[in-house]
């Protein structure tokens, strides 16, 4: 059975035609044991991300091999393997070592060469690395959903990862509040004063979900970060 969307991806789709995942703008199904889809419910074009993705590949970085790309529709690899979410929340990983993880994946991303920026100090940039967009498969953990990437400055990537974190952290009524903030202390703990925090609380109105919470989000941070100068 095959689902086509326009000038997408238009071959066979596995287990009924269900997504393997859904995430807040796209789907995952499984095309074979090796492959997935993923595909935008909004349309789209991902031929940028693709070339981020394919960039990044050839240079080592984890990231899912990119097999085809055309209107809303990435073919993947197929990754095996808990998030690191879902790894925090079975208790198989610690907010230390999640906060290790995020911060050594961001690291080896902003020591490598840009593609186009004209400033020598920029690199390429995640600008949604949190703990649901890292696959802790057998090969260790690879990043995915790279819609966002751009170029810029490292230290706004480090800190808008601490923003989307720290909603989450922020929100007493969420069901991954304390872990969230247990992350959150041990990130802050590692980096420090984020420079770049206005900066990364400005572009997540933009790239993120409708609400005050990276407003919150700054409020803890700064918090957080006070709390630990004082230690």
């Amino acid at each position: 059975m095959s689902r086509r969307s326009d000038s997408g991806y238009d071959g066979p789709l596995s287990s009924g035609c269900q997504p393997l995942a859904s995430g807040r703008d796209a789907d995952v199904y499984a095309l074979d044991g090796d492959r997935v889809l993923r595909r935008y419910r909004s349309g789209g074009d991902v031929r940028a991300e693709a070339a981020v993705m394919t960039y990044l590949h050839r240079l080592g970085y984890p990231v899912p091999r990119v097999h085809h790309a055309a209107g809303p529709d990435l073919v993947l690899d197929r990754l095996v393997g808990p998030t690191l979410a879902q790894a925090g929340v079975a208790g198989r990983t610690d907010a230390r070592s999640a906060a290790r993880i995020l911060l050594d994946l961001l690291g080896r991303l902003h020591a490598l060469p840009a593609r186009r920026a004209a400033a020598p100090g920029d690199r390429i940039l995640h600008l949604d690395l949190h703990p649901e967009n890292v696959v802790l498969a057998h090969s260790g953990p690879v990043v995915i959903d790279w819609r966002n990437a751009s170029e810029g400055r490292p230290g706004l990537d480090v800190a808008m990862s601490a923003v989307i974190v720290g909603e989450v952290a922020a929100d007493s009524g969420a069901p991954l509040c304390r872990p969230a903030r247990e992350l959150l202390v041990a990130y802050v703990a590692r980096t420090g004063p984020l420079a770049l925090l206005g900066q990364a609380v400005d572009l997540r109105r933009t790239l993120g979900p409708p609400g005050d919470g990276r407003l919150a989000a700054a409020e803890l941070i700064r918090a957080l970060t006070l709390a630990g100068r004082e230690v």
